[in-house]
């Protein structure tokens, strides 16, 4: 099996590709807005599935740095609810649906 260390390196990889190509759509779509505001009503919903997108994988980055915040001071183990949560980041989670 392999180690903590591995599997945070591999769900903080995934995070930050996620946010790139997030990124990157977000930023054709406000092009695209900006050329003329009656576009805000047929893409401002994608729109603001990208943000929700760009704030979720705040919330994995701040539950990884949690995980390894206790590993480096020394806590054993991991929790029910910390295996969970790398797994979830790891699949995609169900926070991750929905786009």
């Amino acid at each position: 099996m392999k180690n903590l260390d591995h599997y945070l390196e591999t769900a903080i990889q995934n995070i930050q590709d996620d946010r790139d190509v997030t990124k990157e759509l977000l930023g054709d779509v406000m092009r695209f807005l900006s050329k003329d505001e009656q576009r805000h009503a047929q893409v401002g919903s994608v729109a603001a599935k990208y943000v929700e997108t760009l704030q979720r994988s705040n919330e994995q980055l701040v539950k990884i740095s949690g995980l390894i915040h206790k590993q480096q001071a020394g806590e054993t183990g991991l929790s029910d609810d910390d295996r969970a949560d790398i797994f979830d980041m790891l699949q995609g989670g169900p926070d991750d649906a929905g786009i």
